[in-house]
């Protein structure tokens, strides 16, 4: 004759049901009973430890889990998009008036054949140049506020080094791409790499917090969403260059995001690489006026 043991008693019957769900789906015998005022799930003595394993199992997987701590938001994010808007008006206003005796369009452009020749210079000068009034207000309209997400998210140092190195990637690729007879302007490269970086680091650093793709994909959905309402423009438009920005931003942002490098986080470590975005930019000219 069979003995029965009992594992586990509660006073709601639905309890014992779920645990006899667990049980019935290793293949354990068991029975729900009721004992006077409570129910109770019995299995044979011979497999009552094979039991209690199995629905400590179901416990720890039941158990709900803590949620993961938010996003680490940088300070004073604020002020690498200041920089960046005073540098691009800055040159905006020295390359519409020639200053210093020299054509900084001329000198500054992305040209696939200049580039060819050496002046490599061109791939970060002509992050810098614009158009005209509407070109440089849309950047700037624009890359103020992806410039300061992506500060929040790395710290300005960090963030704008890694744009400044996505952009300058990007502009390689459309110079190798671009005819001799065409040219490239404007930070609209830099600005679709921000937003790569932004989605792709956001995207990366939600894996493990959410059960569904969709929540975890979230941010790189919409970031792929807005290149594809702000990304095609009108016949002056460099599409490659736009394409070239974001997937490369999108490289660099996932690759932050997988970098565990604290000491990039420090202080004194974001105004070092806050301080070499701005020499290169300013080496790149000073390389552009001297050839």
């Amino acid at each position: 004759m069979t003995t029965y043991v009992e594992i586990f008693s509660s006073y709601l019957i639905v309890e014992c049901d779920q645990r006899a769900f667990v049980l019935k789906a290793v293949g354990i015998e068991h029975v729900v009973t009721h004992i006077e005022n409570r129910f109770a799930l019995l299995v044979p003595e011979e497999l009552a430890e094979r039991a209690l394993e199995q629905l400590q199992i179901y416990e720890e997987e039941s158990r709900p889990k803590p949620p993961p701590p938010p996003l680490r938001l940088h300070p004073r994010a604020w002020t690498g998009s200041a920089i960046y808007a005073v540098v691009m008006l800055g040159i905006a206003y020295a390359s519409g008036k020639s200053l210093g005796g020299f054509d900084w369009y001329e000198s500054g452009a992305l040209r696939h054949s200049a580039l060819s020749a050496g002046e490599w210079w061109r791939l970060a000068t002509a992050l810098t140049l614009h158009a005209d009034v509407a070109h440089i207000l849309g950047n700037l309209a624009f890359g103020i506020p992806y410039g300061y997400f992506a500060s929040q998210l790395l710290g300005t140092g960090r963030a704008w080094a890694s744009i400044f190195v996505a952009a300058v990637l990007a502009n390689l690729l459309d110079a190798a791409l671009m005819s001799d007879l065409q040219s490239s302007i404007g930070a609209s490269t830099a600005v679709f790499a921000m937003l790569g970086i932004v989605g792709a680091y956001a995207w990366q650093r939600r894996q493990g917090r959410f059960n569904r793709w969709a929540h975890r994909a979230a941010p790189l959905v919409a970031a792929v969403a807005l290149l594809a309402m702000t990304g095609v423009g009108d016949e002056r438009t460099d599409i490659v260059a736009h394409l070239a920005g974001f997937v490369t931003g999108a490289l660099v942002g996932a690759l932050q995001a997988n970098l565990r490098a604290q000491a990039l986080d420090r202080p004194l470590a974001q105004r070092v690489l806050a301080a070499t975005t701005c020499a290169a930019v300013a080496g790149a000219w000073m390389w552009a006026f001297s050839g």
